[in-house]
């Protein structure tokens, strides 16, 4: 019985040490960025910007080149991690690319950008769309693991959020947002930003303020809260300061606005499939409000490949200042031939 004891301590021993090792290098290796970091500006452009003129800005959710209308994801109840080729990621791309050739927008917020990921092959893709628009580029990281070990083996990711334009930036900086997951969970799960990008306007000391995001999508709820309250707090305080701020991407929740366009299908309520929450305009800084359309939607529930029962959102758009004039908003329909997102395109004045 003794020598039994012993031997049951030493297995359980191993194991215990084999725990700690593994923890030890995802803890080492573990990307911890500071609160506030500055974020460099690549291919930079020097367009000058004025008040008055209109102007266009497009959020995109590329889904890292591999969410076209064929694919499912594991995340959403499907079975795929890794895309089947690498062919179909380069595909997915060039569709994008295209879409924002042909768009030329002004500005442009792009979500789920990989740079060095298992699952996009390895592409770094954010040459692609910088020379698609030809613009001046913001990269802030928000998925950066040297191995997610869970998730059937997704493997490397480093990914993130791209802000790009034709103008001249005077400053872009990176936010750090609430992380909803706890440790060990947090080591190697997605560490969410806001990215700051700050126009001159000619002839002004006000300056547009951009901010693109991608807020929590698969926490209980609080983590989403938490992150909208971080960015309403950094709004107010540029608009109190007198500038023009425009906050967009993918906020993983619907807007009050349009939250009953696309009602939960009887599916997803049955089976507990994932639904949004709901931004409400409560929740707005003081000074802002909404610009989203609901014409067709901006997202899709990734269960299976894009058919008819498909369960479709609105989460993509846009929160402006008050001194910034909406002239019109229009989801792309797209059809989500190459990402499980509709681009968003807004045009819009800064009033003079």
């Amino acid at each position: 019985m003794k020598k039994f004891l012993i031997v049951l301590a030493s297995i359980i021993g191993v194991l215990v040490l084999a725990v700690a090792i593994f923890l030890g290098v995802f803890a080492i290796n573990e990307y911890k960025p500071e609160d506030v970091e500055k974020v460099d500006v690549e291919n930079s452009q020097s367009g000058v910007l004025q008040a008055g003129t209109p102007l266009s800005i497009l959020t995109f959710n590329v889904g890292y080149g591999a969410l076209s209308a064929d694919q499912d994801c594991y995340f959403d109840g499907g079975k795929t991690v890794i895309p089947e080729s690498e062919d179909l990621v380069k595909k997915n791309l060039d569709g994008m690319s295209t879409i924002l050739s042909r768009e030329k927008a002004d500005i442009n917020f792009l979500q789920e950008v990989d740079r060095d990921a298992k699952r996009s092959y390895y592409i770094d893709e954010l040459p692609i769309f910088q020379k698609a628009t030809g613009q001046s580029s913001m990269f802030a990281p928000n998925f950066d693991v040297f191995y997610v070990p869970f998730n059937k083996g997704m493997g490397k990711v480093k990914a993130g959020i791209v802000t790009m334009t034709g103008y001249g930036v005077t400053s872009a900086t990176r936010y750090q947002l609430p992380i909803s997951f706890s440790w060990p969970i947090s080591m190697v799960n997605l560490k969410r930003c806001l990215l700051e990008t700050r126009i001159p306007i000619q002839g002004s000391d006000k300056e547009l303020v951009l901010v693109n995001l991608h807020l929590e999508a698969y926490d209980s709820g609080e983590g989403k809260i938490a992150q909208t309250k971080q960015l309403m707090d950094l709004l107010s305080k540029e608009y109190k300061q007198g500038n023009y701020v425009i906050a967009g991407g993918d906020f993983n929740q619907t807007f009050e606005p349009v939250a009953n366009s696309f009602p939960l299908t009887e599916d997803t309520k049955k089976n507990n499939k994932w639904a949004p929450g709901i931004i409400n305009n409560s929740d707005l800084a003081e000074g802002f409000s909404f610009a989203v359309a609901d014409n067709v939607a901006t997202c899709r529930l990734d269960d299976h490949a894009l058919d008819a029962t498909t369960q479709l959102y609105i989460i993509d758009g846009f929160i402006v200042s008050n001194n910034v004039t909406v002239n019109e908003i229009k989801n792309l329909d797209e059809k989500f031939a190459y990402t499980d997102h509709n681009p968003v395109k807004m045009s819009f004045t800064l009033q003079q």
